[in-house]
C-alpha cells in the first residue's frame, strides 16, 4: 500500500499531466483555428495554464485551489467576482493573469468608508468591499463618492472602482 508520500507524489504529478493537456489541446485548437503560429509559440514557454474565477481578491479554480492576483492588476483590470481568468506560469516561475470571460456588469455610485482597515462603499445600502489599491490609486478618501463596477446581478460582496464620481453624473442606483 502506497503511503501519504507516494499518494502526494502520485496526484502532483497527475495534476501536471492534466495541466499539460489542457495546455496542448488550448494550444492545437488555437493554431487550428486561427492559424496563428505565434501562439503557439507564446505559450509553449509556459509551465502551466491554470483557469478559475475571480472571486474578489483570489483565483479559485475548479479543484478548490487559490492564486493569489495581485491588486494592482485586479484593480487595473476593473475584476470583479465571477470573472473567468486563465494563470500563466512560466518556466521561471512568473505568474501572469488575463481576464478571459468577464461577466456582465454595471456601474453604481456609493460612498466610501474604512472600516478596520479595510474599504467598502455603500451604495443605497449595499455593501461592497474594494481592494486598497483602487482606492490609493485614485487618492480616495472616506467619504468620496465613487463610481463602481458590479456584477450585473448585483450579488457580490466586491466591486471594483471606476473612478471618483464627479458632480453631476448620474448613474443609476441599486
Amino acid at each position: 500500500m502506497a503511503n501519504d508520500l507516494d499518494f502526494n507524489a502520485i496526484k502532483r504529478l497527475l495534476d501536471q499531466a492534466e495541466d499539460c493537456i489542457i495546455k496542448a489541446r488550448k494550444i492545437f485548437f488555437d493554431h487550428y483555428l486561427t492559424g496563428k503560429s505565434e501562439t503557439i509559440l507564446l505559450q509553449s514557454d509556459a509551465k502551466n495554464i491554470i483557469e478559475g474565477i475571480f472571486d474578489g481578491e483570489n483565483m479559485i479554480c475548479d479543484d478548490d485551489r487559490i492564486y493569489p492576483v495581485p491588486q494592482n492588476y485586479a484593480s487595473k483590470s476593473k475584476l470583479i467576482p465571477g470573472d473567468g481568468l486563465k494563470l500563466t506560469i512560466t518556466d521561471d516561475g512568473s505568474y501572469l493573469f488575463k481576464q478571459i470571460a468577464p461577466v456582465k456588469r454595471k456601474k453604481v455610485i456609493g460612498e466610501l468608508y474604512e472600516i478596520l482597515d479595510k474599504y467598502v462603499v455603500d451604495v443605497s445600502g449595499k455593501k461592497y468591499q474594494v481592494l486598497k489599491a483602487s482606492v490609493t490609486y485614485f487618492k480616495a478618501k472616506p467619504g468620496n463618492k465613487l463610481t463602481v463596477v458590479v456584477p450585473e446581478d448585483g450579488r457580490s460582496e466586491w466591486a471594483a472602482v471606476e473612478n471618483i464620481a464627479e458632480a453631476g453624473n448620474e448613474l443609476e442606483k441599486e
